[in-house]
């Protein structure tokens, strides 16, 4: 990923939150016919372990799923795409008087990199049973009457861990880029922020995150 000073984000605490946030990501590997990309939520654990200094993500993929044989062992990338929305040229305060000014988009994202580890129902069951319902917690929280793995039948959730296979990924890297305008003039940046509040919700939340890497003011 091109990733110029300026729009590196080295926090730990803010990369983990955007994992967390936005769980979705986008898995590529290498299989034999090139490049390919999984979408699938993965958990985030920031704590270090051996060979895996910035912490591990854990998922799961069904077991049709090509990618927990092809890419066992082997290096992958794991995209974490959090706040983005397109920037107009018009909220530069700086286009009345140079034109010199085009379109861009204003977005956060983090990739993982580390080599990926199959565990499969049949070799170590509890870990994948313990996986799914940590994921199941997680995600029902918000519900008003959560739901959770152990309210389906014992013989139907077996037979479904059967059919998943789980994956587990030591992060070796973990890169941010944070990139709001942090290139543009003082002027030019209060610009986006009015014009993304005046955006929909995506806009608005990309201009919440902006308004945290505004710097200080003078004096």
């Amino acid at each position: 990923m091109y990733l110029p000073a300026h729009f590196a984000q080295d926090d730990p605490a803010a990369l983990a939150a955007l994992m967390r946030d936005h769980p979705l990501a986008a898995l590529v590997s290498v299989g034999p016919d090139g490049p390919t990309a999984d979408h699938l939520p993965l958990e985030y654990d920031p704590q270090p372990a051996p060979g895996a200094p910035h912490g591990t993500l854990r998922g799961h993929v069904a077991r049709a799923n090509p990618l927990w044989q092809q890419a066992a062992g082997q290096p992958v990338l794991a995209i974490f795409r959090g706040q983005a929305a397109y920037v107009s040229p018009n909220w530069y305060p700086s286009k009345a008087q140079t034109h010199q000014v085009v379109p861009t988009w204003n977005y956060a994202v983090v990739h993982a990199h580390g080599p990926l580890r199959a565990v499969a129902a049949s070799e170590d069951a509890p870990w994948v049973h313990a996986l799914v319902s940590r994921l199941t917690d997680h995600f029902e929280n918000p519900q008003p009457q959560p739901w959770a793995v152990s309210d389906a039948p014992a013989g139907y959730v077996q037979g479904m861990l059967r059919a998943i296979v789980g994956i587990e990924i030591p992060v070796q890297r973990l890169v941010g880029k944070w990139k709001f305008s942090q290139n543009r003039s003082a002027a030019d940046r209060q610009g986006v922020l009015e014009g993304l509040a005046k955006g929909d919700a995506a806009a608005q939340d990309a201009g919440a995150l902006m308004r945290t890497l505004q710097p200080p003011p003078a004096g």
